[in-house]
């Protein structure tokens, strides 16, 4: 199995009003034009959970994304892929009426649908399920980013990038519309914990703005606080994901397992941090979502 393309810990937090401005200026604090080679198969994998406006904190924002996807491109890969699969409707469908479909096509992007095959076998270790059928770009990929809105969850306790990759891989076709009918959820945190160790996500970009508080993954309330959070390590930017909600990685078991099996740092003070400090940047959340500051330590 490939390994994470940069195994350091690189962190960065922005604070824009736009959103896509946050993310270039994470993606320039942490290097990250000097991730991607010539060489490589890009896949991009975006929250597209539900059928919702991005204004709702569910889906991704079209103009982020197309930020993503232009830096991407920017960088020449020899294939580039946004594929996801939906836990709700078709994926595609869900793509149209957001208009994210319109975006891939304004950039001329591949798009593969995850609830689909061709698909490959795949164990986890995990009992259930054990093992789990993938779309066999699987295999094909080199390079992988996961793009997503910053939510509390109401099964998971939260969600930003390792729960995006753990749940929109799995095909709808095998687990359900929605995906937690046929037994995913069960040992949800188990399962999520599993998808990280056969995944090595090598970008991850939570954003959160907006972020979703209150209960996820879709009846939350959104909270615009003009954060974005991207880095090379993705249980490092879970855990800084986590602080912003209140949480440490031991809150979060899937989280906390990731850590402690060497998966990634969760240790704050062992990560590369770049951009606005993390006390400030927990105070500007805590103002933006409660109307009070709360900072972990």
């Amino acid at each position: 199995m490939r390994t994470r393309r940069r195994n350091l810990p690189d962190v960065a937090i922005a604070h824009q009003n736009d959103e896509a401005v946050a993310i270039d200026e994470c993606l320039k604090l942490i290097h990250a034009d000097d991730l991607i080679t010539p060489q490589d198969v890009v896949v991009i994998t975006p929250n597209w959970v539900k059928q919702k406006s991005p204004e709702s904190g569910v889906v991704v924002g079209d103009q982020s994304l197309k930020k993503v996807i232009q830096f991407v491109k920017s960088r020449q890969p020899r294939r580039i892929v946004v594929a996801t699969g939906s836990a709700e409707k078709e994926t595609t469908e869900i793509g149209q009426n957001t208009g994210l479909s319109a975006v891939l096509a304004e950039e001329g992007v591949e798009f593969i649908d995850l609830n689909h095959g061709p698909f490959t076998r795949t164990n986890l270790n995990h009992d259930r399920p054990n093992a789990t059928n993938l779309n066999v770009l699987y295999n094909e990929m080199t390079f992988l980013i996961s793009f997503t809105q910053m939510k509390m969850h109401e099964e998971a306790t939260m969600s930003a990038a390792i729960k995006n990759i753990a749940l929109g891989w799995p095909p709808a076709e095998e687990h359900g519309h929605p995906k937690k009918s046929l037994g995913i959820h069960d040992r949800l945190h188990g399962f999520i914990k599993a998808m990280a160790e056969i995944f090595p996500i090598d970008l991850s970009i939570v954003s959160a703005s907006p972020a979703m508080i209150g209960t996820g993954p879709s009846k939350g309330v959104p909270r615009s606080t003009g954060l974005v959070i991207a880095g090379t390590d993705p249980v490092s930017v879970d855990t800084v994901a986590a602080r912003f909600l209140g949480f440490k990685p031991q809150a979060v078991q899937y989280l906390y397992e990731c850590a402690n099996m060497g998966l990634g740092i969760g240790d704050v003070q062992s990560m590369n941090m770049q951009g606005i400090a993390l006390k400030d940047a927990e105070e500007i959340f805590s103002n933006a979502a409660y109307g009070a500051r709360v900072v972990i330590d």
